[in-house]
């Protein structure tokens, strides 16, 4: 019996932007052009002034665990136990949720505040998602 498969992001048009820089290699994150306010996720205006004059750009990849809780139940198909649920600072300034690997998942080595660097795990060839390692250096 084949092993059941991690879910699925469903790209919608508000969100292909994303999914298209992380099949690429990049993280984007969207700017309001009227206020400079960084946001994630994804969405079609400005969630600080409202404005619907956003742009997308390139974001460095770069960040750190701001918190994290290690799973350790069998529970969710296409993770295998201990993992860690993490969220991740970003040097632009917004948090988001992702997965550390190229790191035991224990406490001891994942220190919060721990640099971290984007990395990119393709799960089929339409939905590459980003994780985090420890920054190299």
């Amino acid at each position: 019996m084949a092993e059941p498969q991690r879910a699925r992001p469903k790209p919608t048009p508000e969100t292909q932007h994303f999914w298209d820089g992380t099949k690429a290699g990049e993280l984007r994150l969207q700017r309001c052009d009227a206020c400079a306010h960084v946001y994630f996720p994804p969405r079609p205006f400005c969630p600080s002034c409202a404005s619907r004059k956003v742009s997308v750009f390139k974001a460095s990849g770069k960040g750190f665990l701001y918190s994290y809780v290690i799973n350790h139940r069998p529970a969710a198909p296409g993770f295998t136990p201990p993992y860690a649920i993490a969220v991740v600072e970003l040097a632009e300034g917004p948090r988001m949720m992702s997965n550390i690997i190229d790191c035991p998942q224990t406490p001891e080595a994942l220190e919060l505040d721990m640099k971290l660097e984007v990395a990119f795990q393709a799960l089929d060839d339409k939905i590459t998602l980003p994780v985090f390692r420890p920054a190299k250096g």
